[in-house]
């Protein structure tokens, strides 16, 4: 059976929390459980996350955790007798001294003071993702004057964007700082960092991690125009981080949705040539939220996103609250498959002509082309401690499955959202050297995915409780004596 190599990260919410539930979902094909930290309580997030536990140790398998933090989404307040309907032409006003619960049809409050700055006469806001546009008019110590220029209703809380960026809220919020605390008591194997505007915001929620002490690797989730201004900007991020979110949300309302599908596949691609981690992200199924079939756009969006070897696409409302959340898994699952089949999931022409900065790199990246230029090659082990090893080999086009052994229960959960890359429990340490390949080798062939006489590319360290320390590739037979 093929071993899907896109990895599947899935919302849970109201419709995904249940044992029953959650454990229908890792059985279609969930690999990353996302806990949204902009809704829900901390002890929901804390049931969540122990049944996800629990479940998946259940079922002898790896399902991480990502916390997804809140950060600084600017919106508007409340409006006192329900949703407006806007027209165009309609003068509105948004205000940061108008009571928070008082909107009317010519003005709501906002609890944003620093918009007024932010603004001039002449720049677009875009509402509700867009769904509503205003140009503004003139800014005023206490608010912003606006015109309508896309009409549309307009609720409580909607968003509030600027064309082409610029808003100066910071990205970690006394909220986010609370709920960076909550992802170290969980052990969360990720965190995502929404609206990140450079390198210095990353560092920060580093640090904060650091002082939670927390193993957690870092997601930016690029969703701010700046973050895609240039390539300077963007490599910054990148560097920055452990992995990257596509979250083409407010990223598509603040560059134009025409700029968002060069934009995805160039954020992928920088990500890759710097090791860097992938999910792509918001409204891939947005139809399953109602329908059991997705559309024949949304199979075509999360395909190209596969072909484009993202490690992760994403629901959101389509499992944490949508009518099919099972369904989405499967049929996103299907998808990918399907896409994987396409030849050029099987060419890499990754770091060619390029020098290599670590022996660890080196022995990946060896590994990698050495499986795909051998035939009888039909798996990859790295016997990892840190996960570093696999994440490299992950970077590389290739149809082997990669098997990652570890003996760290961070390293198994971390890996699972790695393309390509299958954890299992193995600990070096508590086996005669004399015996190490045979075992290792043995795993595979318990579980169906290596049979006699196939060969198995292995690398390891001399050490395997030190990061970076893989400094070896054997090619081994199945079946041989081996030492």
């Amino acid at each position: 059976m093929s071993i899907r190599r896109t990895k599947i990260v899935a919302t849970l919410g109201p419709a995904s929390s249940s044992p029953e539930r959650i454990a229908a979902l890792i059985d279609a094909g969930m690999n990353v459980a996302r806990l949204n930290f902009s809704h829900g309580s901390a002890d929901e997030h804390r049931e969540r996350a122990r049944q996800v536990r629990a479940i998946a140790a259940d079922k002898g398998c790896h399902v991480a955790l990502l916390g997804d933090l809140q950060g600084p989404k600017i919106r508007i307040a409340r409006f006192a007798n329900g949703p407006i309907q806007l027209e165009v032409g309609d003068r509105f006003r948004l205000s940061t001294s108008h009571p928070l619960d008082a909107g009317n049809q010519e003005v709501v409050g906002i609890d944003y003071p620093e918009l007024v700055n932010d603004c001039q006469a002449g720049d677009e806001l875009l509402l509700d993702d867009g769904r509503v546009v205003m140009r503004v008019d003139s800014v005023g110590s206490d608010e912003v004057s606006c015109t309508v220029t896309v009409a549309g209703p307009l609720s409580n809380h909607k968003g509030i964007n600027r064309r082409g960026g610029g808003l100066s809220a910071a990205a970690l919020t006394d909220k986010d700082r609370a709920d960076i605390i909550l992802a170290a008591e969980l052990q969360m194997e990720y965190v995502a960092v929404s609206f990140p505007r450079d390198a210095a915001d990353m560092d920060l929620a580093r640090s904060l991690l650091a002082d939670a002490q927390s193993q957690a690797w870092l997601v930016a989730k690029i969703e701010r125009a700046e973050a895609v201004a240039d390539d300077e900007a963007l490599d910054g991020l990148i560097h920055a981080s452990d992995g990257v979110m596509v979250a083409r949300g407010d990223l598509g309302v603040e560059i134009g949705d025409a700029e968002l599908v060069a934009i995805q596949k160039h954020i992928i691609s920088r990500a890759r040539k710097q090791n860097k981690l992938v999910i792509t992200a918001t409204q891939m199924m947005e139809s399953m939220i109602s329908s059991p079939l997705p559309t024949r756009a949304e199979v075509s969006d999360v395909a190209n996103a596969a072909l484009d070897y993202t490690d992760a696409v994403m629901l959101s409302a389509e499992s944490a609250a949508g009518q099919f959340p099972v369904e989405a898994v499967q049929a996103m699952a299907r998808i990918c498959l399907g896409a994987e089949k396409h030849p050029t999931s099987q060419r890499s022409g990754h770091r060619l002509y390029q020098s290599f900065e670590r022996c660890d790199e080196t022995i990946a990246l060896a590994a990698m082309y050495a499986g795909n230029h051998f035939p009888g090659v039909t798996a990859i082990i790295s016997l990892t401690d840190s996960g570093f090893t696999p994440l490299i080999m992950s970077r590389i086009r290739s149809h082997l499955p990669i098997f990652a052994l570890s003996p760290n229960p961070q390293t198994l959960g971390r890996v699972a959202l790695f393309r390509g890359v299958q954890a299992m429990a193995f600990n070096p340490a508590d086996i005669p050297a004399e015996q190490l390949y045979q075992q290792a080798i043995g795993t595979l062939l318990k579980h169906g995915h290596v049979k006699p006489d196939d060969w198995v590319i292995l690398t390891k360290g001399d050490s395997y409780n030190a990061s970076g320390g893989t400094n070896s590739l054997k090619l081994l037979q199945v079946g041989e004596q081996l030492v």
